[in-house]
């Protein structure tokens, strides 16, 4: 199938999803308004085979150590599929399925199909890391970029987490899980019962992000925009927390945004 934008629709809301940039939604509108940043760092992407930095672009497999690229001096962040063009495997009305293989730099083969699928009142991210050869350490996350600010008001975040993960002065966890501090934050935080952060634009929309996973990285330290990116593990996480992908056991995710008008 061909690689242009793909645009799904569902009751008023109206997706728009770029193959060629990353397999990123790079528009999601609610009766015509634009809930995702757009510019330079733009929309919401996939963040896979890794979430967030890796310290010193490094992780260890067994006894192999691989070396990313350091594309956030001094650590590699946010992983491959982003840079890349993706394939459209299907598309419909309301739904995408796009895939991408996994290439150099990344040292293991391997395939990621993403699913972006549009309700009237909510848009559920599916991902998914398969192997048919050795198995490896994997990460699968999204980095949504939502506008601070909607219709004059700016978005206000809440979110009940266990534990916040201590950070050092290279952005990465200690190790130590601290009390939940305020904000602004850069942060990674532990929700045990499965993601769930509410942004609400007052006399706007509320918006929920869910997921199954119980790590989320909370970022708000830019004016235009607030991310709240649910993720299967911390960062670093290759090397602290590694999950793996098997030929016999894919790594999957998904998070679901579900908004409403007030």
């Amino acid at each position: 199938m061909s690689n242009e934008d793909i645009t799904l629709t569902a009751g008023d809301a109206e997706a728009t999803v770029r193959p060629d940039h990353g397999g990123r939604l790079s528009g999601l509108r609610v009766d015509g308004t634009e809930l995702l940043r757009q510019g330079d760092r733009y929309g919401c992407f996939p963040m896979v085979p890794w979430c967030g930095r890796i310290r010193d672009g490094r992780f260890r497999d067994g006894a192999a150590v691989h070396q990313m690229p350091l594309n956030s001096p001094p650590h590699a962040i946010h992983g491959t599929a982003r840079d890349g063009a993706w394939r459209v495997a299907r598309a419909t009305a309301d739904e995408a399925v796009l895939t991408y293989d996994l290439v150099e730099p990344w040292p293991y083969p391997g395939r990621v199909t993403q699913v972006v699928a549009l309700a009237p009142d909510s848009l559920t991210l599916t991902m998914s890391i398969e192997t048919y050869d050795s198995s490896f350490p994997a990460q699968i996350g999204w980095h949504p970029w939502f506008r601070r600010n909607l219709g004059g008001a700016d978005v206000r975040t809440d979110f009940d987490p266990a534990w916040q993960e201590e950070r050092g002065d290279d952005h990465l966890p200690t190790g130590n899980r601290i009390d939940p501090r305020p904000g602004p934050w850069d942060d990674c935080f532990g929700m045990p019962g499965g993601v769930d952060v509410t942004l609400t634009w007052p006399e706007q929309l509320e918006l929920r992000v869910t997921a199954g996973e119980e790590w989320v990285v909370v970022y708000d330290e830019q004016d235009a925009a607030v991310c709240v990116e649910p993720q299967t593990g911390p960062p670093n996480g290759l090397n602290t927390l590694p999950r793996l992908v098997t030929p016999l056991q894919p790594l999957e995710a998904a998070t679901t945004w579900t908004w409403r008008r007030l």
